[in-house]
Order: C-alpha cells, then structure tokens, then sequence
C-alpha cells in the first residue's frame, strides 16, 4: 500500500505507467477489446470500470500537451458522428480532474483505433462493459519544478 495512489492501481500497472516515457501511450480497454491480441505489455484490471481507472490513471499520468490529440477514442461502427456513452463519461472525468486545460477526446475509427493501440506503450484492459469504452492516452512531461 502507498499513501495518495489509488488502491485499484495493482503493482504491475503502476510499474507499467512509470516506465513510460513522454510521448508513449497506453490504452484503456473495455472488456470486449481484444488487449492479449493487441498488447506489447498487457496489465489486467478486471471488474473496474473504465472511468475509475481513468481518473487513477490521470491521477499520476501527465498528458502531452506538445502533439495535439493526446487523448484518442474509438468511433462507433455506422455513426462516425456519434459519441460513445462510454466517451461521453471519459470526457467528464478528463474535465473534472484537468479542469480548463482539459482536451478534447478524438474520436478514430476502429481498425485505426486497433493500429494505434497495436503501437501503443501498454495496454490496461478494464472492466467497462460498455460499448466503445477504449482509450488512448498520450504521455506527456513532468517539468523540473515537478
């Protein structure tokens, strides 16, 4: 146990999110995502909810704010237009816990969104049972003043 992270964050993803350097991404998954298919690195956090990895995650993950997009979701197949209630809920805690410096989640389509996540740093496969809950988090930088 650490005082300040949160307990749902196990051992092998913090070690995951901590060997991260900037401009790697990792990718929160739902629970139909194929993460063992896709994964470099796959750390598993069955049965927690996207939005409560999430907010963890942004609780010590910094974004990159030097490439636009550094939060990146999945479209729904037939209605590219839409948003994703899953999305929906990730762009809220985005919000909340960044405040007005807080991005915009991209939406791409869903085999650039498995391309992307093929390429990605690390994936945390989640227990959102929601459709289109995926997402990819661009790391960014801690400065000298910390």
């Amino acid at each position: 146990m650490l005082i300040g992270i949160d307990p749902i964050l196990s051992p092998e993803a913090l070690a995951l999110l901590r060997a991260m350097g900037h401009g790697d991404t990792v990718v929160l998954t739902d629970a139909n995502f194929p993460a063992a298919g896709n994964a470099n690195r796959l750390v598993r956090l069955d049965g927690i909810g996207g939005e409560r990895v999430l907010d963890a995650v942004l609780r010590l993950l910094p974004l990159d704010d030097f490439e636009p997009d550094p939060l990146v979701g999945m479209q729904m197949v037939g209605a590219a237009d839409g948003v994703p209630e899953a999305v929906a809920a990730f762009q809220r805690v985005v919000d909340n816990r960044l405040g007005a410096a807080a991005p915009r989640i991209k939406l791409a389509g869903r085999h650039d969104f498995y391309a992307l996540s093929r390429d990605a740093f690390g994936i945390i496969a989640t227990g959102e049972r929601r459709f289109y809950g995926n997402l990819i988090l661009r790391k960014g930088v801690i400065g000298p003043e910390g």
